[in-house]
């Protein structure tokens, strides 16, 4: 017998329980046993139920309440029968399907426990929308973490967007959601309907957990299958699980995709990620980098914000095409030799109102107090590192691209603003830790055991932290008390090389230890150095543009720039653009401007980097101990009238041994000696002067012999001539 009470919760479209009522339930009719079988469909104008026997006997169902409940009763003494639900609307129209609340439960009760203590990992492969098959039948099941909520629905075109249709099951107090919608195909558009406690109307939201979403600003989630793609990289991948990232060449080129390369026959158009697999990945290929590093194609609504506020934390961005066509690009890179990184948000996401933002009607990822929930700068919601729900779904995100896109690594952004609780904030505007320190305690354990998983779940894979302060240990291992990044990137060198390389040459040689600071600290982290697209931007000009002097010297410095960048200890990253001497500051909503590589001294440029990046990779030298001082030894950091400096790298094998010289002025220097350990011939391996370049073409006809004349500290030495605003590279042999 059903209750009333009942019956208005479901009507109402309040019920955290619907199969209570609905679906089959075994009854007793003048004492004989009956199968009751209900449904509430509050559009239909009639409903018949239809036995999956030999026949499709259809049995009329009774209408038991004006609001669209039905009812059938069925002698059926055996179990429940298999069968449909057959609907006519108030039009005529008639659809088919099975009954969603004729299928049990499919999260197990393990699943549920590990998900309540923060330990479901693959928890992508239970949350969200899943196709699956339930005894025989194909659909859809649904999961969703919703706590506070009174009623959860899953909503979509299947049921005209209504939420009274099929309103989901409640597991209790897991805050999870779960129902398994039989007959709906991949493809399909949906969004949660949730009932608030708080808030008196229903609202919808995005699947947290989804697999893709439609191109803004449409906000439906879209249902996908990702085990149907077959991976083609299992010789990359197999090498990667042994590959050391800390003594192999890295050598990073940062991309936005949507602004690389366009279209402009086609209303300037982005490339599909089946174009960018072809013509970036042959591209990149060309110039010799080891690594494409993406700015954030998880999905984001406002294009401005380049990705880095995020509503689908499982989603890669339509903006380029269907999930299955990212990973044949990361396919593809990883056939080609390239690794992909690609930059992750966890530090906040954004306040749309069909996002994470409010999702249950409470601050559920966020915190309630914006002293600690909210980002004053960029006006987002910050993540509740402390909720270990909230902290498994970050996770579950970031082992997600590396299991299902075989993503190579992860830079994760806005690191500082994660780990101070007084990140941009004004005194009386954050809340001291339970210490009375301003380290957010929350977000230094989630990082931790973020790093600590994702080295134990995918060996090789790398993490890279953009952190700018002075925080201990930021890529050291955790059970040294670190953070457990394997790099973090050099925000400092990058302001001191920019800084310097921004002064008139006449002014440099009283900042020469703006050249020489960065090696006091050089093997304190696993660093990587970078010039990325936050330099680029706002008023700060393209690095071309930064350079100072005629167009001739402007030229010769960045070059000087990028060679002593490759020299200097530590993996290296560049962003797009910056390879063939981009003029205007970076777009987002335009194309690079290749048609500069038409023009002679855009093309030396860009042959330069090639070059400096074959050399890199052929020299042991140069990247083999890039975190110790084995690895480097200055010759001469002294030399500050002439703005000279001279350094060797070394390999593990320290006899193989590389000679880097910068001179960072216009001047040419004649007969200028320096120490070097053997006694041999030292064949320029790069000169940044060499008139391919567009350099002057001065230089040491291919290489000098050393002379047994100690100097520097060496017992030999070599006698060199330094073109203008040059940097040369030496090896003995």
């Amino acid at each position: 017998m059903m209750q009333s009470e009942h019956i208005e919760r479901l009507i109402n479209a309040e019920h955290w329980n619907p199969r209570e009522l609905l679906g089959p339930h075994r009854t007793s009719v003048n004492g004989s046993d009956s199968l009751v079988i209900r449904t509430f469909a509050p559009n239909a104008h009639e409903t018949h139920v239809i036995l999956d026997t030999p026949g499709r006997k259809r049995i009329p169902m009774k209408r038991v309440h004006d609001s669209g409940l039905f009812e059938a009763i069925l002698d059926a003494p055996k179990g429940t029968p298999n069968y449909r639900l057959r609907v006519t609307d108030s039009q005529g129209a008639v659809t088919e399907r099975h009954d969603p609340y004729a299928f049990s439960h499919l999260i197990s009760d393990h699943d549920l426990h590990l998900f309540a203590e923060g330990n479901l990992f693959k928890g992508y492969e239970r949350l969200g929308a899943h196709l699956t098959t339930v005894d025989g039948v194909t659909g859809v099941h649904f999961v969703v973490w919703a706590p506070n909520a009174m009623r959860v629905s899953v909503v979509g075109g299947f049921n005209c967007w209504d939420g009274r249709c099929h309103q989901m099951m409640s597991r209790g107090a897991t805050g999870l959601w779960e129902l398994f919608v039989p007959d709906i195909p991949e493809g399909t558009l949906y969004k949660y309907e949730i009932r608030s406690r708080q808030v008196d109307a229903p609202f919808t939201k995005a699947d947290p957990y989804a697999f893709s979403a439609e191109l803004r600003p449409r906000t439906a989630s879209i249902v996908r299958n990702l085990s149907s793609y077959r991976w083609n990289d299992h010789v990359w991948m197999d090498a990667r699980t042994t590959r050391d990232p800390l003594t192999a060449p890295m050598s990073i080129y940062e991309v936005h995709l949507g602004s690389w390369m366009r279209v402009p026959e086609e209303e300037n158009r982005w490339l599909t990620y089946r174009e960018l697999a072809d013509k970036l990945i042959h591209y990149v290929t060309y110039m010799g980098y080891t690594h494409i590093e993406l700015m954030p194609v998880t999905e984001h609504p406002f294009d401005g914000s380049w990705g880095y506020q995020a509503t689908g934390y499982f989603a890669a961005t339509s903006r380029f095409g269907p999930p299955e066509d990212f990973m044949a690009f990361v396919d593809a890179a990883h056939q080609a030799g390239i690794g992909i990184i690609m930059d992750w948000a966890p530090a906040h996401f954004p306040d749309d109102a069909y996002g994470l933002a409010w999702f249950d009607g409470t601050h559920l990822y966020d915190h309630e107090d914006p002293r600690l929930g909210y980002h004053p700068e960029w006006k987002s919601r910050i993540f509740n590192y402390g909720r270990v729900e909230v902290k498994n779904f970050l996770q579950n995100s970031a082992l997600f691209w590396l299991d299902k896109y075989h993503i190579d690594g992860l830079r994760v952004d806005a690191v500082a603003s994660m780990l101070y609780l007084d990140y941009g904030r004004k005194s009386g505007e954050w809340i001291p830790n339970q210490f009375g320190g301003n380290e957010n305690l929350a977000a230094v354990s989630f990082l931790k055991e973020l790093n600590v998983l994702v080295h134990q779940e995918h060996p090789g894979a790398v993490t890279i932290a953009e952190e700018s302060t002075a925080w201990p240990g930021v890529s050291k291992p955790t059970y040294t008390g670190g953070l457990g990044f394997t790099f973090k990137w050099n925000m400092g060198w990058m302001h001191d090389m920019l800084d310097y390389f921004e002064k008139d040459a006449i002014h440099r040689k009283y900042h020469q230890n703006q050249i020489t600071f960065g090696l006091l600290y050089a093997f304190h982290e696993n660093f990587v150095l970078v010039l990325s697209h936050d330099e680029v931007v706002h008023g700060k000009k393209a690095l071309l543009d930064k350079m100072p002097g005629d167009l001739w010297q402007r030229f010769a410095n960045l070059r000087a720039l990028y060679g002593y960048m490759y020299g200097h200890p530590g993996k290296n990253m560049l962003f797009m653009g910056g390879e063939f001497g981009q003029w205007w500051e970076w777009n987002h909503d335009d194309s690079l401007q290749w048609h500069l590589c038409q023009h002679e001294s855009h093309a030396g440029l860009q042959r330069y980097v090639r070059d400096l990046n074959r050399l890199y990779r052929n020299e042991p030298a140069l990247y083999e101990v890039d975190y110790d001082w084995s690895g480097f030894q200055w010759i001469d950091i002294n030399d500050t009238e002439n703005s000279v400096i001279s350094f060797l790298r070394k390999a593990r094998d320290s006899n193989n041994h590389v000679v880097c010289v910068c001179n960072f002025t216009p001047i040419p220097r004649h007969g200028y000696r320096i120490g070097v350990p053997s006694l041999a011939h030292y064949g320029e391996l790069l000169n940044s002067d060499a008139e391919t370049y567009g350099g002057s073409n001065m230089g040491n006809g291919g290489g000098v012999m050393a002379e047994p004349i100690s100097t520097h500290g060496f017992p030999n030495s070599i006698v060199l001539t330094l073109p203008p605003l040059s940097v040369l590279y030496f090896k003995a042999g």
